[in-house]
């Protein structure tokens, strides 16, 4: 079977999904003290990928690893999670120069909250979250 992502292809899909972490970010170092980012605009759509990445290949081992934390907290630890993600992401910012910095774990606690907020809200404002894998057809579903 052949399947492909409806409403354009692979590559528009991981753009906008950097796109959305990249604005979600910087929301987040507008609101939170202790979060900052020096650099270019670009910089930040590098720090977007990153964080995209940290969350496809680490966040699921660390979730499959903390599922009794996860099952005990009713589901809390995973604010902890993310805000190791978001930590694991600034300080793999830091080494490649990018200028982003977490200053402390209650300031990546707090970004990581507004960073999920704000990524679900332009998830659900772009309609990434309609796009699903179907089968392959000539005509268009959504």
């Amino acid at each position: 079977m052949n399947y492909e992502i409806l409403g354009g292809g692979h590559m528009s899909y991981l753009i906008l999904r950097v796109m959305i972490n990249a604005l979600s970010i910087v929301i987040a170092v507008k609101l939170v003290d202790g979060i900052t980012f020096s650099g270019e605009w670009w910089k930040m759509i590098i720090v977007g990928g990153v964080f995209g990445l940290v969350n496809s290949l680490i966040k699921p081992i660390v979730q499959l690893f903390s599922i009794p934390f996860i099952i005990l907290t009713l589901g809390f630890f995973t604010l902890i999670i993310n805000t190791l993600m978001l930590g694991l992401t600034a300080s793999l910012s830091d080494s490649l120069h990018l200028g982003f910095q977490i200053k402390g774990f209650w300031a990546a606690f707090w970004g990581a909250i507004i960073v999920s907020i704000v990524s679900m809200i332009l998830s659900w404002v772009t309609g990434i979250r309609r796009i699903r894998y179907v089968k392959h057809t000539d005509k268009w579903q959504e």
